[in-house]
This record gives structure tokens, C-alpha cells and sequence, in this order.
């Protein structure tokens, strides 16, 4: 196809590239599958972006190397297919919009279940349109015909299958247990929805006195050491070690809990450390889960002290109603004044906050459903033994999914929210039967369901089979698509995400959800930091593309790192990338502007090509081999350093210049083939440029002769082995050392590079003598030499400088170099400084004043700068009487 009627500027101008191409793209459907079913299947998911703000940095990244991977297969001629997806993220969500509502003075109460709801779906519908700008923004290659969302209908359904079968199977169920508790959202929690901090608090040391009069230690009461004195209302005993001597007398004895006199047992247990503090823990079983624990093993009483919204309930008794720290306060403050106060010690204790929220979370005893874990994890485990196992890259972090599934909890699914996957189980008004199913009782008006939603993670954990038609295995996606091929994702949510999908999927689907799964790090600051609204040191990628383009960001973001590790932010970088960009721009338009009338760019034959062409070609061919292998093992920072060093380096500043030779002389027939090497290589480049910058390399591919519609669906570069030539890369090698060193030379002696000089080159290889006459046009354009002598025989001058080459030695006369004259009056000015210089230094050290009374650094200083000075004027003479020697 002949290239279209696009003006390339003088300049990379990122907005006039991207202007409309990715619209272009998609009306032109060049994001969806092939069709081709002779064709191998390709696929990813998207991991889904919650729908509570915009796309970060990290997103940003995350995307960019999944559209790379997907734009390259899909060039490569496999049948892809990238699914786009939203997830509805529960709690964060709903956190968000509360927050919102509250700006208003409103809570999700006033309105009710259906209104707020309504209210998260515009949420919802607002963000997800500024998303999907986003996506287009990027440039990723999604296919927006197969678009799903946590809760649309498709994947209700499949979380309503995997609720009731799990359910069915045993492996769900429903029981009262200590769980983790945001008081803000008021919901549970999991273990990994818990951040753990550093906040100041106390060690209360209270007495507890006996109730018979029993002394211990010539004491009638025992010390009992806690943090948080508002749990006291719910303490049920005492425990201390069964094999610590210190209390075997009093186990079995009873004390008073302070403030509410409430008789509690002193009990052994083997949870107690009885090498850690006194020895002795008070035991309240609904606050706390070891507790707990220890409570159902002595069938002791659970006790709650505290409303869902973290303020004390009746059981607190005259505290009832005050927020959980003003009552700790009040009741430290009473504790004291009624002299049960021991000390209190200052301390800084790590303590659990929710994520979502921030606030403190509580261990509260609640009704919750769970998922049993232990035979989920060890089918994962065991499906890591065979060849169907989930290949992590790099393969460290396998050991993070291990043992984390090695040492399980059951999984608490349920969270009191409004927002999310309704729990399909049914209590009858009546009976209290409770019903699980997919759909509700055909006399729904006698049952009222379960008001809870599902963890946002369970729905998640389907995504890869879900989005493609699961449950219905007769999908024509199921059945082509799954399993997917490479999962792309950071390391932070290994536990959350990537280890829930691949249990889900093995049990539901019998197969492992992903072949890959390449781990990404965290986005950095350029000091090292995390990026937070705190520190206010967030990056928005839609701001670095709006300066310096999305394929700058892109390149940075691809290339700029390993596997696995973090990524520090820089403008300097996202620069460099720029920089890069416009090299390939003037490089292309120069390519193109020498193109004349060509309609499709045609290798000349084999016996054509110079030796530039065959050391280009060989190059083309050897780096499109490196970046296709370092694609396949997702090394794309090499394949991003093999692209950067042919095209800067072989095309642009070799090649290219190489090329002037050609296309300014005479000869038509050569200015043809080189026409022709240009385009083909330029082509080749563009194509290996494109999954990484799609923008600028459609726009400068649409502009010179080319052949199908985009670069979207354009055939991938491969390696051609009549291209190997190990021979014309070695003798080029040796043609740019010798530019090199003549350059080199140059600029020691301030010679311009444009000035012709005597270029002596000496060598008994006869290979090498016969490259160099052979490609003496080349010598010629680049070393401007006056004579040239090549040959075993040379008598190198007197006066010369010198570079020394694989088998040859360069001199170049120094008096083609610099005017001798000028250069003698230089040398002799140089020897009157140094001569004034050293005899300074010599009555300096004479003076005896100043040897003994001078510190010994700043004589030895003056004695080092003496010698060194001497050296540079016998030197500086030297050359003077060899310069006048050649006169």
C-alpha cells in the first residue's frame, strides 16, 4: 500500500501523533480476535481496576506491559484476544461514596439499601467512563465488544455457582468466630485487609483481687498486664501455664474483674508464654482471637462489650454509649481512683488498621461465612508439583504463593456492606431454615436473605473464566480462550488476588487460570518512596502523557526495569525517552524523504547489497532475534536496551550517515538499493518499535510505502538466515573503529573534522587492507583523509598521533594536525609557565623559614606540585626540539 498523505514535522510532536489514531483504531475493529481459528489462541484478562478513582501510575504500568505483550502476539499471528473489565471493590467503593453522602450530611441509612445503592451505580458509571478515556489514552489494544464488570449478570451468576457449590460440598459455612472488624465501614475483614502500625499506647498493670482472701506473694490480689482496659468487661478468666510453678497453687482460685466485680476462674492453658511478662493473660474470648481459642477449649463464656460501631454496649455498663477510646479513658481514670491501677507503662505497639478506612480495627465476635481452606490450598499445592503448574516470573515469587498457601487461615467472605454480591442464602420468618441456592424460594415473601455482601475478592477470584463465559463451559470463549495465556500483575497482591484465582480456577474449571503470571514491583518516587496522598508525591501518568507523550511513558514504563522489582519514577528518564523518540522521528523522515515515488519497499538481490547493507541486514537480524526472545521470557528491559542501541546506534549514527554516500553520488542503480535497504530496515523497526510505542510508530509507518492498513495487524519482524553475515558485521566493526579513532585523534589535537589530513594506516592483514580499500568512499566521507596509505610497509612519522585498532595501527602526522609554528609558540609559552612554575616551588622549599614551620601536608603538597611540574617542562621541551628537528 502506498503511503498515505501524512507531513512529517521537523520535530516529534506527540499531540498531532496520537490525535485521533486510537479512535482510528478502534472503528477500524483491529483490537479484536482474528477469527482465525487455524491460529493459536492467545489471551489475557485484565486485571480489573476498582472503580473508586482514577488510573495511577501503577496501573499505568501494569497495562503498558500487558498491551505489549498482546500487540506482539497479535503481530505474530496468533488469534488474541485482551478482555477489559472493571471490579465494583466493595468496601472501597462504598467507602468512597459514604464519605461522599457525608459531605452532605447524609449516611447510606437516610437513603436505604436501594437508594444508596443507586447512588454507588452512578458513582460507578462516572468513574468507569473516565477509566475507559483512560485505557484509550494508553493505547491499549483492548477489544471493549467483550467488557465485563464484578457484578453484571454474567458474573453474578457465576459467584452464585461457586457460593452454592462451595457451599454444597462443605467447604462454605457459616459460624460465630473472632474476625477483624472495621468500625468506620462496619464490616469484616480479612487477615490481608489489615495494615499493621506502629501507634502509642500503654501497658495498664490492674489488680485483680481474690475473692476468698487468698494471697499470693504476700499480696490478695494477682497483676494482670493489658493494653486495652475497655475489653476488661468482657474478660472471663484468668490463664497462666499449665507447667509454671509459679501459679500451680492458685490455678483453680477466683478473682474479681475491677469496676464490675464479677467472679472469673484462674485457668491453665498452654497457650500462655510463660516466659513472656508475668506469665498470667486474662482471657476475653470476644475480643480477641487467640482467646477465643483458649475460651472454647475451657467452654468459658464470650462476652461482647462493644457495638458494631466501636462504642461500648451494655455489658460496659456505666460506659455504655462512649466511643471505645473515650471509654478506655474514663474507665483508666476510675481504675485509678479506686487504686486498681499498678503503673502504667508507655509503649509503641504495632496495631491493626483497616485498609480501606484507616481506622483502628477491633477482633469482634460475629456471625460471618467462611471458606474452609486447607483442602483448596493443598490441591494448589500439589498442582505446583506437575507441568500444568502457574510458572511465576522470576520464579521467587512461587515461594510467596507457597507459603502463604502453606500456612492458611479459612477465609471470612462475608462483609456487612450494601455494595456487592448479595449472599445467596435464605432464612424462612418463620422457622428459621435457612436456604442456599442460586436463585431465591419460589415463595420469596415467607424468606428474608441474608443482608451481607461477598469479600469484593471472591467474585475476583473468578475473573479469568468468568469474564470468558463460565459457567457455561459450551462458550465458544471458554473453550478457545481458557486457560489464559499470561496474567500481569505487582507482587502486593500475590495474596489477595493472585492466589485466589488460581485455587477457584483449579477446583471449578480442573485447570490452573494462567500459564503466567509475571509480577511487576511498586512505582517509586525518585527518592525511593512510596507513592501516597500523604507524602503528596504522586505521579498522574495523564500528566506525563500530556507533556511528553504516552509513548515516552510508555518506553520508561517497558524498559526501564526487572522483573519483580521496584521502579523510581524520573522526568530525566521520561526525557531520555523523548529524546529517543525524536532520533527515530528525523532518522524516519530523512529515510522517507529519500524515498522518492517508491511504492513498496523491495530488497535488492543478495549480490547487490554493500557491505553496509549486509552488516545492517545481519544487525536487523540479530536484534530482532534477542528482542523476540527476550519478549517470550518477559526480559523487556533487554529486549528495550537491544532495540535502543541498532536503531541509535547501527541505524541512525551508521547506517544512515553511510547511506549519504550512496544517495549523493551517481550511480542510480545504487541510489535504488539503498532507497530500498532504508525502507525495508525502517519498516523492520517500526514493527519491532510498535507493541511498546504504537503511536508514533503507526504514524511514521502510514507515511512511507507500506503494505495493510495498520501496524495493529501488521505481520511481526522474523529472523531470515540469508541475513546472518558474521563476516560483513566484523569488517564494518573494524571500518567504525578506524572513523572512531581518526575522530578521536581529531579532538585530542582541536583539528576540525571537516579538515583533510594524512591518514597512515599500517597493518599485515591482508583481509583488513582489502576492506579498506575496497570501502575507502566510506574512509573518504568520514575521515576527509588528504593522502591515504594503506599497507604493511608504512614508516610511521616521527611527529604523529597515534591509534591502535584490532590488527592495524592509525598515525596521523602531527603536522596535518596543527600548524607547527602555532604549535611551537604554544610549547614554548607552556615551557616559560612551567619553568616559572618550578622555579617558584624551588625557592619556596629553600626557604627553610617555611619547610620547618609549615605543616607537613602543605610542604609535601608544594613538593608533589614541584615534581609534577618539572615533569611537564622536560616534556614540553622535548617536543619542542622534535617538532624543530622535523622543520
Amino acid at each position: 500500500m502506498a503511503k498515505e498523505e501524512i507531513e512529517m514535522s521537523t520535530k516529534y510532536d506527540h499531540e498531532d501523533v496520537e490525535d485521533g489514531r486510537y479512535e482510528k483504531w478502534l472503528e477500524e475493529d483491529v483490537f479484536k480476535p482474528s477469527g482465525d481459528k487455524k491460529a493459536k489462541p492467545y489471551s489475557i484478562v485484565l486485571p480489573p481496576p476498582n472503580v473508586t478513582g482514577k488510573l495511577h501510575l501503577g496501573h499505568a504500568w501494569d497495562t503498558t506491559l500487558q498491551d505489549m505483550i498482546i500487540r506482539q502476539k497479535r503481530m505474530q499471528g496468533f488469534d488474541t484476544v485482551w478482555v477489559p473489565g472493571m471490579d465494583h471493590a466493595g468496601i472501597a467503593t462504598q467507602a468512597k461514596v459514604e464519605a461522599k453522602l457525608r459531605e452532605d450530611g447524609i449516611t447510606r441509612y437516610d437513603l436505604g439499601r436501594e437508594k444508596f445503592v443507586d447512588k454507588v451505580w452512578e458513582w460507578k458509571d462516572d468513574y468507569a467512563a473516565t477509566i475507559k478515556k483512560q485505557w484509550g489514552k494508553l493505547g491499549l489494544s483492548l477489544d471493549y465488544s467483550r467488557e465485563r464488570f464484578t457484578l453484571d449478570n454474567g458474573l453474578s451468576e457465576a459467584v452464585r455457582k461457586v457460593f452454592v457449590d462451595l457451599y454444597n460440598q462443605g467447604l462454605i459455612y457459616r459460624g460465630e468466630y473472632i474476625i477483624n472488624w472495621d468500625p468506620q465501614a462496619q464490616t469484616a475483614l480479612s487477615d490481608i485487609e489489615v495494615v499493621h502500625k506502629d501507634d502509642k499506647g500503654a501497658f495498664y498493670h490492674v489488680k485483680y483481687p481474690f475473692t476468698d482472701g487468698t494471697t499470693f506473694n504476700g499480696k490478695d490480689f494477682i497483676e494482670i498486664a493489658t493494653t486495652r482496659p475497655e475489653t476488661m468487661f468482657g474478660d472471663v478468666a484468668v490463664a497462666v501455664n499449665p507447667d509454671d510453678e509459679r501459679y500451680k497453687d492458685i490455678v483453680g482460685k477466683k478473682i474479681l474483674v475491677p469496676l464490675v466485680n464479677r467472679e472469673i476462674p484462674i485457668i491453665a492453658d498452654q497457650y500462655v508464654d510463660k516466659d513472656f511478662g508475668t506469665g498470667m493473660v486474662k482471657i476475653t474470648p470476644a475480643h480477641d482471637p487467640n482467646d477465643f481459642k483458649v475460651g472454647n477449649r475451657h467452654n468459658l463464656e464470650r462476652i461482647n462489650t462493644m457495638n458494631g460501631d466501636a462504642t461500648m454496649n451494655a455489658n460496659a455498663g456505666k460506659y455504655e454509649g462512649l466511643d471505645r477510646f473515650a471509654a478506655r479513658k474514663a474507665m483508666v481514670d476510675d481504675l485509678q481512683s479506686q487504686g486498681y491501677i499498678i503503673k502504667i507503662d508507655p509503649i509503641v505497639h504495632s496495631v491493626g488498621h483497616s485498609e480501606r478506612t484507616g481506622v483502628q480495627v477491633e477482633s469482634r465476635l460475629s456471625t460471618q461465612w467462611f471458606v474452609k481452606m486447607k483442602p483448596l490450598a493443598e490441591r494448589s499445592l500439589e498442582n505446583q508439583k506437575t507441568d500444568d503448574k502457574v510458572n511465576f516470573v522470576p520464579e521467587r515469587f512461587e515461594n510467596t504463593f507457597t507459603q502463604w498457601m502453606d500456612n492458611i487461615h479459612d477465609w471470612v467472605i462475608s462483609r456487612q456492606l450494601w455494595w456487592g454480591h448479595r449472599i445467596p442464602a435464605w432464612y424462612n420468618k418463620k422457622s428459621g431454615e435457612m436456604y442456599v441456592g442460586m436463585e431465591a424460594p419460589k415463595d420469596a415473601e415467607n424468606w428474608e436473605q441474608d443482608p451481607d455482601v461477598l469479600d469484593t475478592w471472591f467474585s475476583s477470584a473468578l475473573w479469568p473464566f468468568s469474564t470468558l463465559g463460565w459457567p457455561n463451559e459450551d462458550s465458544e470463549d471458554f473453550k478457545r480462550y481458557f486457560p489464559t495465556n499470561t496474567l500481569v500483575t505487582g507482587y502486593d497482591i500475590i495474596f489477595f488476588w493472585v492466589s485466589r484465582m488460581i485455587f477457584q480456577s483449579l477446583t471449578f474449571t480442573g485447570k490452573r487460570p494462567f500459564k503466567h503470571v509475571l509480577i511487576h514491583g511498586l512505582m517509586r518516587d525518585a527518592q525511593g518512596r512510596k507513592m501516597s496522598k500523604s507524602l503528596g508525591n504522586g505521579i498522574d501518568p495523564m500528566d506525563v502523557i500530556d507533556k511528553y507523550g504516552v509513548d515516552s511513558l510508555r518506553w520508561f514504563l517497558s524498559t526501564g526495569n526487572t522483573a519483580g522489582q521496584d521502579v523510581r519514577f524520573s522526568y530525566d528518564k521520561i526525557e531520555s525517552a523523548w529524546n529517543f523518540i525524536n532520533k527515530i522521528w528525523n532518522a524516519s523522515r530523512y529515510v522517507i524523504m529519500n524515498l522518492g515515488d517508491m511504492k513498496t519497499p523491495r530488497l535488492p538481490d543478495k549480490s547487490e547489497w554493500n557491505l553496509a547493507d549486509r552488516w545492517i541486514l545481519s544487525k536487523l537480524n540479530k536484534t530482532t532475534k534477542q528482542v523476540t526472545e527476550h519478549f517470550d521470557k518477559f526480559n523487556f528491559g533487554e529486549a528495550g536496551r537491544a532495540m535502543y542501541d541498532f536503531i541509535w546506534n547501527d541505524f541512525c549514527d551508521w547506517y544512515i550517515e553511510m547511506s549519504k554516500e550512496t544517495l549523493t553520488g551517481e550511480d542510480q542503480k545504487a541510489k535504488d538499493n539503498t532507497r530500498n535497504v532504508l525502507a525495508y530496515v525502517l519498516d523492520k523497526i517500526l514493527k519491532l518499535m510498535h507493541p511498546i510505542m504504537p503511536f508514533v510508530t503507526e504514524k511514521i509507518w502510514l507515511s512511507m510505502p507500506h503494505e495493510g492498513k495498520s501496524l495493529v495487524v501488521a505481520k511481526y519482524p522474523e529472523t531470515n538466515s540469508e541475513f546472518d553475515d558474521d563476516k560483513s558485521e566484523k569488517e564494518m566493526s573494524n571500518l567504525i573503529e578506524l572513523i572512531k579513532v581518526v575522530r578521536n585523534i581529531r579532538a585530542k589535537a582541536n583539528a576540525p573534522m571537516s579538515s583533510s589530513v594524512d591518514i597512515l594506516i599500517k597493518t599485515e592483514n591482508e583481509e583488513l587492507k582489502a576492506m579498506f580499500e575496497n570501502n575507502k568512499h566510506y574512509i573518504d566521507r568520514f575521515c576527509h583523509p588528504k593522502d591515504l596509505q594503506i599497507g604493511s610497509d608504512i614508516a610511521t612519522p616521527k611527529l604523529a598521533m597515534t591509534g591502535i585498532i584490532t590488527d592495524a595501527e592509525i598515525n596521523i602526522p602531527l603536522a596535518e594536525l596543527v600548524d607547527l609554528n602555532d604549535e611551537i609558540t604554544k610549547i614554548q609559552k607552556d615551557i616559560d609557565n612551567y619553568t616559572f612554575e618550578v622555579e617558584r616551588a624551588e625557592k619556596k622549599l629553600s626557604n627553610k623559614k617555611f619547610v620547618n614551620n609549615a605543616p607537613e601536608q602543605v610542604v609535601n603538597a608544594e613538593k608533589e606540585k614541584q615534581l609534577d611540574n618539572q615533569s611537564k617542562l622536560n616534556a614540553a621541551k622535548q617536543r619542542l626540539a622534535d617538532i624543530k628537528s622535523q622543520q
